[in-house]
């Protein structure tokens, strides 16, 4: 982690040395944090390697209230002190979200740049954005962040004077500066990025031409959707075992031999415990393809001690961006990676989906393996069972086809029975060579 005001640098070879700090405020407590706390701090620990650094301690609170001022009070604030002179520490990482005020007390406090989950939730993303539009997302976002820290936050934030050539008076203060300057460049993002809502629109009416059936992935963080992605289209779409390895939605035509046509499969970012509103708000756009799907598949990771909680996650994130309607087929990833006694003995069956809108509503679920491929066959059927629910005509009819003046900078598509069929439709020299 990195901080504009820090006092400590991290050697250019060294991974930033990170003390973890979890709060319980306890079930009763009248607080916001009372539902989300981590005791093992696991998945703060996957956040801060996905981001470059390297845990060294872990502490646990326990409070009825955030303090003030330095929310986990000054004696556990010394305590962490302790901890970052013992182990060198570079900065501490906070599971929740703390206020600008209380970031700053504590930085004075324990020498370290200090950062909260959100901040690092958006470093993960700006690290790993790779589109134009996925990279204006994550600059919203921190930008609307950055924005309620500005308050004293720099030393250099000091009226500034009056100069040769100016009127008399005081010149205007640093920290309106920033702001207005931040303000500026929010407002030119917001307008760029409805540009590409517009683009969405065109492209969503030009598949609803085409009666494209449209299938998306959702699912809790490194769940494994690009490796199933990949493993249904025979793609070669970016998948590794950390959190957020996607951030940019990409979409193929996925064959399904049953039906004789094809519909199309859409890699979405994944969701993950208090994301923050803000990213939600930024990423509208991309998750929209979700919002707009016809089926879900909400690939679940079986071998997760915690997946009642990330499916409620999942759940909470659709119902924000208006896609807890849709139906949703629940896909157990990750079977390759539990006990023999673990493994269920059917690769079908019906389940009550985890929703507080949805109770009683009973659900599709399908136990596969992305890695080894076991289960895929019987998730095909039941996709093509879903299509065949909601649009019996489209089987037998005429398979997708993108439309290539509608589809976005970051769309292709790849015939899943034809691995060579790899073509990014905004490159006019593949589709050329492609078509020779």
């Amino acid at each position: 982690m990195s901080s504009a005001d820090s006092t400590h640098t991290t050697p250019p070879s060294e991974a930033a040395r990170a003390i973890l700090v979890g709060v319980d405020f306890g079930r009763h407590a009248k607080s916001s944090f009372a539902s989300t706390f981590d005791p093992t701090l696991d998945e703060l620990a996957l956040l801060a390697e996905s981001a470059g650094d390297t845990p060294v301690a872990r502490v646990i609170a326990r409070r009825q209230a955030p303090d003030a001022a330095l929310f986990v009070g000054s004696g556990k604030a010394d305590e962490i002190k302790l901890l970052v002179q013992m182990h060198q520490a570079h900065t501490v990482l906070f599971d929740q979200a703390i206020s600008p005020a209380q970031q700053r007390n504590l930085e004075r406090v324990l020498g370290v740049p200090v950062a909260d989950r959100t901040a690092l939730i958006l470093e993960i993303f700006a690290a790993r954005a790779k589109s134009h539009e996925g990279k204006m997302q994550v600059e919203l976002a921190r930008l609307q962040y950055l924005a309620t820290r500005l308050v004293r936050r720099w030393s250099h934030l000091e009226r500034q004077s009056g100069g040769i050539g100016m009127r008399g008076g005081p010149g205007e203060a640093q920290i309106e500066l920033d702001r207005r300057m931040i303000d500026d460049r929010i407002k030119a993002i917001k307008e760029k990025l409805k540009k590409v809502q517009r683009q969405r629109s065109t492209q969503q009416r030009a598949r609803a031409r085409n009666s494209v059936f449209r299938v998306s992935l959702v699912g809790y963080t490194n769940a494994g959707k690009s490796t199933l992605f990949n493993a249904l289209v025979k793609a070669r779409t970016y998948a590794a075992d950390q959190l957020f390895a996607t951030l940019d939605t990409t979409t193929r035509s996925l064959y399904l031999e049953q039906a004789g046509t094809s519909v199309s499969l859409s890699d979405t970012v994944g969701f993950i415990r208090d994301l923050p509103h803000k990213l939600v708000e930024a990423f509208r756009a991309t998750l929209q393809e979700a919002a707009d799907a016809d089926l879900l598949l909400h690939v679940v990771d079986a071998a997760s001690p915690v997946l009642e909680e990330q499916m409620l996650e999942v759940e909470r994130v659709l119902e924000d961006i208006g896609a807890a309607h849709i139906p949703q087929i629940l896909v157990y990833n990750k079977q390759d990676m539990l006990e023999e006694s673990q493994r269920p003995r059917t690769g079908f069956d019906w389940i009550e989906r985890q929703s507080e809108d949805s109770v009683g509503m009973r659900v599709p679920r399908v136990f596969v393996s992305a890695l080894d491929g076991s289960g895929l066959d019987v998730l095909r059927e039941q996709i093509v069972q879903a299509l065949l629910l909601q649009r019996p005509a489209d089987l037998n009819s005429k398979e997708f086809t993108p439309d290539t003046a509608a589809d976005s900078e970051r769309l292709d598509f790849e015939d899943s029975d034809n691995p060579q069929a790899d073509v990014d439709i905004d490159d006019p020299a593949a589709t050329q060579s492609t078509q020779a």
